[in-house]
């Protein structure tokens, strides 16, 4: 039976509005040996995206979304997953899915509003769409509390990576605005130690997976946290909350601890030292389609600030005579822009 031409569009049209959103390939094995992780973020979903392609042709054996995955910015859900439909029809998003495994943790634009907290009224719904787009199973940990933080351990003993991803939107407080000098840009530091970052429950949750056994970790936080006050949303803004994460850290005796992060729109590694401890890197890698005409200085840098679209990777040499990090950020030409390199065995509680 032939159907009127008008009929059809209204059955596409309907089709469109109500089918689930398009997902991504399921996450890696527990098994997976990963020698090469990437990582990016600030995606906008109706840019080209061709950096992924410099990714693909790498094949790491994991890529972390940082978050700004899309940028939704909305209260009406059909909205957001229209946004997140978008995203999947893109060939180089297709393709990436279809050839790496891939996680994520989400910033504010996919979360649902610019710079938003805990005080977002839809965070419950968003998180549902979230957690279905990225195919997590219905039976998973991670859809048994609230908001998106979830950690696994990957690999064999000597050659473990803990992957975890923070939730630094669901539980957060509002940030302080700059009121000027000495502060600039958006946000000043809140001292209030009732302000917080990752909230109580994924606090304790923390804790304990510091405490599982790893020989690498790497923290995927949206937000940058191991660089100086610049302003802009980052864990600078909570200083209790990033010294509560730096004693954690010290008090789990928890070695090998990497941050990576996104958010800001442009590249760079940073590197805190830590009082009787080991350095805290924290490679930052944004953005996929997003760049920034200004960036802002910062004392912990180590080398130059990437100013173009860029995407990041962690290369682990098990094999060397003394195993090696090595951060890197690739910008959409395939050019390395920035690489350093570092031994496990400096990331380790003496």
């Amino acid at each position: 039976m032939l159907i009127p031409m008008r009929s059809t569009f209204v059955l596409l049209a309907l089709f469109c509005l109500l089918a689930p959103p398009l997902s991504a390939q399921q996450a890696p094995a527990a098994n997976a040996h990963f020698q090469l992780i990437g990582l990016g973020s600030c995606a906008k979903q109706f840019k080209p995206q061709p950096i992924l392609n410099q990714v693909v042709a790498r094949q790491p054996d994991l890529f972390i979304y940082l978050g700004d995955n899309i940028y939704g910015d909305t209260k009406k859900m059909k909205v957001l997953r229209r946004k997140y439909r978008q995203l999947a029809r893109k060939p180089e998003f297709k393709r990436l899915v279809a050839e790496v495994p891939v996680l994520a943790t989400w910033d504010d634009h996919d979360y649902g509003g610019n710079d938003e907290g805990r005080e977002y009224p839809f965070k419950e719904e968003s998180r549902d769409i979230f957690l279905d787009f990225w195919k997590v199973p219905t039976d998973a940990p991670r859809r048994q509390h609230a908001g998106i933080y979830d950690a696994q351990v990957y690999g064999s003993p000597g050659q473990q990576v803990q992957v975890i991803l923070l939730d630094t939107r669901s539980f957060r407080d509002g940030l302080l605005p700059s009121d000027g000098k000495p502060w600039k840009n958006n946000y000043r530091p809140n001292e209030s130690p009732d302000s917080t970052f990752l909230g109580a429950e994924q606090w304790a949750w923390l804790e304990a997976q510091l405490r599982v056994p790893a020989d690498l970790r790497i923290i995927a936080s949206s937000n940058q946290f191991s660089h100086t006050y610049n302003g802009w949303e980052s864990w600078t803004n909570v200083p209790r909350e990033r010294d509560r994460m730096i004693e954690l850290i010290r008090t789990t005796r928890a070695n090998g601890v990497v941050f990576i992060s996104g958010d800001v729109h442009w590249g760079e590694l940073s590197r805190q030292e830590v009082d009787g401890g080991y350095p805290l890197y924290d490679l930052t890698s944004s953005g996929i389609t997003q760049t920034w005409p200004s960036t802002e200085p910062n004392d912990n840098r180590v080398g130059e600030v990437i100013r173009e679209n860029n995407v990041g990777f962690l290369a682990i040499d098990w094999d060397a005579a003394e195993p090696t990090l090595t951060f890197s950020l690739v910008n959409v030409e395939g050019k390395t822009v920035l690489e350093h390199q570092v031994g496990l065995a400096e990331l380790q509680w003496q």
